[in-house]
């Protein structure tokens, strides 16, 4: 049997932007729509489950996501004017052309009034709902915190303060989004059981570790397996003294969810398989590490430099040229003050442990073009700047979590700007 010959690596640095841009093409959250969503004039078909059009007096979009106005836009390109209005909440900036939904443009990470306003407009659409209405729901990474909806007698600005607590904590997105649930009126299923009888169907695009259902967006239309003393725990576990009020959320098998139908429309797996077929059009041997990290990024960076210089030394677990994959969401425990994100904080570590190993270039960036509260979607750096940079001092920027301003001072900022995409992170390792 002949061999595959890998084909000259010529400019790895250009070849992992490429990798990435294929990761984000895939994660198109209009054509993911599209792939699950089919209409024909009279029945529409949501994966394999048929609607007759007809049945319905009204159709409304509501949601919430960073994708979520790309998503609507899919909605309406396929329904028309059988649409009869909806409201969705979208980050700033996040915004596409819909003509029959409006979109209300909110502060994220941190919740603001105009997210309090945008959820209670989405509660008032659902509970109006009856049993000849249809709610398409369209979920995506971010709206979480695009639709704070606190009960009483928790205030908004108790809720930007927690916020901010569990964000610098180290906190996953599990346990952030368990602790939103037990504090809001929409997420943890809740959005369902207002809409209910009503029918529902929530097209989800994925940006959490194992798609889990009832953590993406915290779960509007799902019903939550976390509980109260869950919620509880996360914040014991982080030393998170504030004094706030727990409400319980429906679970499953909650007569809420019976005319309820969540479908995961695109998720980072897709994302990273299609990274993989472009290294491997480029000549690269590849190899997808996990679709599921997460953790300290810190951590995962030594982590992943270690496999490169395994690559450099032995050729395990594959010879050079070699593409190492992952991806995921990792967690940045706060300790310093200077500027970044996981991403960033992700490609320093790794560079500065790479330092003078080899021919090895690393890629990490979000998928919706925002790293932390920075304006770059991440960084690219390769086993050669940090000694480049020496006078800088990288590991001083990296004890002061101010990786963006390391990677702005060496032009190693990836700027995408708003993707219309969310489906966490790609973390690319070229090793020549």
């Amino acid at each position: 049997m002949r061999k595959h010959a890998a084909l000259p690596v010529t400019n790895p640095r250009k070849h992992a932007l490429q990798i990435f841009r294929a990761a984000l093409a895939a994660a198109d959250p209009q054509e993911a729509v599209l792939r699950h969503l089919k209409f024909d004039g009279r029945i529409l078909t949501a994966a394999r489950r048929k609607y007759a059009i007809k049945r319905f007096d009204r159709v409304q979009i509501i949601g919430a996501g960073k994708a979520s106005a790309a998503m609507a836009r899919a909605v309406e390109r396929l329904l028309g004017r059988r649409i009869s209005g909806g409201w969705i909440n979208v980050k700033d900036g996040h915004t596409a052309h819909l003509r029959r939904i409006h979109q209300q443009e909110c502060g994220h990470p941190v919740p603001d009034e105009r997210g309090v306003e945008g959820a209670r407009r989405m509660e008032q659409i659902a509970r109006e709902a009856g049993p000849r209405d249809l709610l398409i729901s369209v979920i995506s990474g971010g709206a979480s915190a695009l639709t704070p909806a606190p009960i009483p007698p928790m205030t908004l600005a108790d809720k930007q303060e927690l916020t901010k607590k569990l964000l610098a904590s180290g906190a996953t997105i599990h346990e952030i989004n368990t602790v939103r649930k037990h504090l809001s009126s929409f997420k943890g299923g809740q959005l369902a059981k207002l809409a209910y009888p009503a029918t529902t169907i929530a097209l989800i695009l994925s940006d959490v570790i194992g798609d889990d259902l009832d953590v993406i967006g915290s779960g509007p239309t799902v019903g939550d397996r976390a509980t109260v003393d869950d919620a509880r725990a996360v914040l014991s576990k982080y030393g998170i003294t504030q004094s706030v009020d727990f409400h319980e959320t429906p679970k499953p098998g909650d007569p809420a969810f019976d005319n309820v139908q969540n479908i995961i429309v695109g998720s980072n797996e897709q994302a990273i398989d299609a990274a993989a077929r472009q290294a491997k059009a480029l000549g690269y041997r590849t190899m997808v590490l996990s679709t599921r990290i997460e953790g300290e990024t810190r951590d995962v960076a030594q982590v992943h430099a270690a496999i490169a210089k395994e690559i450099l030394a032995t050729g395990r677990p594959l010879r050079a040229p070699a593409c190492v994959l992952s991806g995921g969401e990792t967690t940045v425990t706060i300790r310093g003050t200077g500027l970044g994100g996981r991403n960033q904080e992700f490609v320093l570590a790794a560079a500065i442990a790479l330092d003078g190993a080899g021919d090895v270039t690393v890629l990490s960036a979000g998928t919706d073009g925002t790293d932390g509260p920075t304006d770059a979607a991440g960084a690219i750096a390769d086993s050669s700047t940090v000694t480049r940079a020496k006078p800088l001092n990288a590991a001083a920027f990296l004890t002061n979590n101010d990786s963006y301003h390391f990677f702005e001072k060496v032009e190693g900022l990836i700027k995408t700007g708003p993707t219309g995409t969310n489906v966490m992170d790609v973390r690319v390792v070229l090793v020549e």
